[in-house]
């Protein structure tokens, strides 16, 4: 009888189980392979999970046996050849058939007959509860480390997983990249191209090699995942639902809110070629169209950049203001930032009101704590309602989950607001860095680059 062999183990991953095919290969021929009425005709090998029906080679296999091509099949166990219903009842189904005529295991004896029948039912059934029971196993693991607070997969990439304390901890090497990256998004002097050539080139930015995985440039795909991902403010997201984690956060709530509406303005012009210095910042004081910049050059060879409005307001007359020259633009605005900067003679003054005024600034953070408590409170209330009204089929499933997932997102970011307002016992180097930049601004701006220039605008 002609008979194929098959083996089968449960990764794709090359590194392990590494010998778990060969092993089954060599003992089932060992026990099959010198009977004159077995006769091998293909050996199928696969590394794939059998928990869910859609295995290539298996069906391949169940194919080559409905052809005639072999009647009868050889595995170590059951559980090689199938751990879910739809597999399990496709070799029974082809048993009862007689399109399949035999079944040969080396750790069990299989008659084709009733009785024979029911005990692999049995076995094949025992191998679909094991697989179940592990997964509901793990489920149940994954939710209690979430309600810990704890990512229980891969860290991201600027978190590495702590084996000793099964925690994930800060990566020394590619955090501070991380948050380079989350920074120059913020400034909007940078567009997500520039900042992910920034971080392959020049920062040498890497994934976490992994065995035979990992080390190389993080991809600009990457470099928006990074972007979008609330786990480096704080937030855990499983199944739907938000969970405050105890990872120490890389940006604030805010600062990951303010990326997000950032990466979703439909007014910022896709990165060109060209950089023009002011392109995607400036709005025309007419209209309020965007102002966008394109490079002249005249007949003599020489180059000229203008900067003018876009016109694209089509519900309103087309706009008539003309194009500006690059260094008048910048002229208009050095004399703004002038207007505005602080003399000389008035900056030390104004560092000793800022310090006179410290314990009045002291009173309003703590007012502003307990207004960001009740506010906590509030959301707490609401979520509560929220859940009382779906426990009395008030609400329809799709939106409890948006308003859960709304007041979830709520509490962390207010959590995350609390514990920064107390964190800032003192006030005064960022109120005084801001009075240095006030009456610094003009000068930086009238002998700095093109970023500087963006940065102060």
């Amino acid at each position: 009888m002609r008979y194929y062999i098959h083996c089968r183990k449960s990764t794709e991953a090359d590194d392990r189980q590494i010998l778990s095919i060969e092993s089954q290969h060599n003992e089932t021929l060992r026990a099959f392979g010198n009977k004159p009425s077995i006769e091998v005709v293909r050996v199928f090998e696969e590394s794939f999970s059998a928990k869910a029906p859609g295995r290539p080679v298996f069906d391949e296999m169940m194919r080559g046996v409905e052809r005639g091509d072999a009647e009868g099949i050889i595995a170590w166990h059951p559980d090689r050849l199938a751990r879910n219903s739809v597999d399990a009842g496709k070799i029974i189904w082809f048993l009862d058939r007689g399109i399949l005529k035999d079944l040969k295991f080396v750790t069990y004896t299989f008659e084709n007959n009733p009785q024979g029948k029911l005990m692999l039912s049995l076995l094949l059934g025992q191998s679909k509860y094991y697989v179940d029971a592990l997964s509901e196993n793990v489920k149940r693991g994954n939710r209690t480390k979430i309600e810990m607070g704890w990512r229980p997969n891969h860290a991201p990439i600027g978190y590495l997983n702590c084996r000793d304390t099964r925690t994930i901890i800060i990566d020394p090497e590619r955090s501070p990249i991380i948050r380079g990256v989350f920074e120059h998004m913020l400034t909007g002097t940078w567009s997500s191209r520039q900042i992910y050539e920034m971080a392959r080139d020049e920062w040498g930015l890497r994934t976490v090699r992994h065995r035979k995985l990992g080390g190389k440039p993080v991809s600009l795909a990457g470099i928006y995942r990074i972007l979008t991902n609330p786990f480096y403010a704080g937030t855990l997201m499983w199944n739907g639902q938000a969970y405050p984690g105890k990872h120490v956060p890389l940006v604030t709530p805010d600062e990951f809110e303010a990326v997000q509406k950032r990466l979703g303005r439909p007014h910022v012009a896709r990165p060109k070629r060209r950089t023009f210095t002011f392109r995607g910042m400036v709005r025309c004081g007419a209209c309020g169209m965007a102002i966008t910049a394109e490079e002249k050059t005249n007949r003599y060879g020489s180059r000229y950049t203008y900067y003018h409005c876009t016109k694209r307001n089509i519900t309103a007359p087309r706009c008539r203001q003309p194009a500006v020259h690059a260094t008048d633009l910048e002229t208009q605005i050095l004399a703004f930032l002038e207007r505005v900067t602080l003399p000389g003679r008035h900056h030390q003054w104004t560092l000793e009101q800022v310090r006179a005024e410290k314990p009045s600034r002291e009173a309003d953070e703590s007012a502003r704590i307990r207004l960001l408590e009740k506010a906590l409170a509030d959301a707490a209330r609401k979520l509560s309602a929220l859940i009382d009204l779906k426990l009395r089929d008030m609400i329809r499933d799709d939106e409890f989950a948006e308003k859960r997932l709304q007041l979830q997102q709520e509490q962390l970011r207010l959590r995350s607001r609390i514990e920064a307002a107390k964190a800032e016992s003192n006030a005064f180097e960022p109120v005084a860095d801001f009075v240095s930049f006030s009456s610094k601004a003009a000068d930086w701006f009238r002998a700095g680059a093109v970023e500087t220039k963006r940065l102060i605008l």
